[in-house]
């Protein structure tokens, strides 16, 4: 689901980059009133668990992988504007430390999973869950991959990447594959911490968090499944672009490969590791920085 470098064109690209960061303002706004200092390390470990939940890639067809998003997921447990916070921090974590979606393409990459992701996630669930909760939860995950994998289309489409009309279909075809799985995977991951917490997600307008010893316990068994077990096949948008393009920067921890070290298996692990903790930090920042202009 994340964009490289050399794949959009600069008007399509730097319009994104434009447009991006006004909208994670208006986000950043809107999470002040519902943010305190208590709910501050919710962030950190919530975007710790969807960073390793997006280190497992799953077959969703022939030659081709398929991964969490969790926007839906961030917008159920923290409501849709500290959700887009704590995504946008991922995506630039990602694309800074790990080359996992392109510098110049943050722009496209955040609009795409951290605003039309977040809100089109956030909508089923908000609109629905009274009525039928667990058809609401799936359909939220399943949406959010859906309006995400749109826009990216779009903006290849856009850019002038060639996109034949069966290779098209296909990709249609696999995020709509990837979608369900989402869905399925969101539903399951909220009726578990519903557990750790029955309050926690009583309704959409009320919530009562759980303890986030949990949450980063459960990051850190995604991360060894992650490195263990994972599918090697390309996402989506790789394999409709057909190749890597060349990144303008190269990455210190690129593929999430720590360089030098042996075995090649500690090498993931050690860049996983490294990046649940630049995560937690960044979205700890990050909410600290929300709480303490609230106040």
């Amino acid at each position: 689901m994340h964009i490289p470098d050399g794949f959009l064109s600069a008007p399509v690209w730097s319009a994104f980059d434009v447009l991006a960061p006004p909208a994670l303002g208006i986000a950043a706004r809107r999470a002040q009133r519902g943010l305190d200092e208590r709910n501050v390390p919710l962030l950190g470990v919530m975007g710790a668990f969807v960073f390793a939940a997006q280190m497992i890639n799953f077959p969703v067809g022939p030659g081709t992988s398929g991964h969490l998003v969790g926007a839906a997921l961030l917008a159920i447990a923290l409501g849709p504007a500290a959700a887009s916070v704590v995504m946008a921090s991922i995506l630039a974590v990602q694309a800074l430390v790990f080359q996992d979606g392109g510098i110049l393409s943050l722009g496209a990459n955040i609009f795409n999973m951290a605003i039309a992701g977040v809100l089109a996630g956030y909508l089923p669930y908000r609109l629905l869950a009274r009525a039928h909760r667990s058809s609401a939860i799936f359909l939220a995950g399943a949406l959010s991959v859906l309006a995400s994998a749109a826009f990216a289309l779009a903006e290849l489409i856009l850019s002038g990447v060639p996109v034949p009309r069966r290779v098209l279909l296909l990709s249609m075809g696999f995020f709509f594959a990837g979608a369900l799985v989402e869905g399925g995977i969101t539903l399951a991951a909220v009726r578990a911490m519903e557990r750790l917490n029955p309050r926690w997600f009583r309704t959409p307008e009320e919530t009562a968090f759980p303890a986030p010893g949990w949450i980063a316990a459960a990051a850190l068994l995604l991360v060894a499944a992650g490195v263990l077990a994972a599918s090697t096949y390309p996402d989506g948008i790789e394999r409709l672009a057909a190749a890597h393009a060349p990144a303008w920067v190269h990455a210190p921890l690129a593929g999430y490969s720590f360089q030098g070290v042996e075995p090649p298996w500690l090498r993931r692990v050690l860049a996983a590791a490294a990046g649940l903790l630049l995560i937690y930090g960044a979205c700890l920042w990050a909410g600290r920085l929300i709480s303490r202009r609230s106040a």
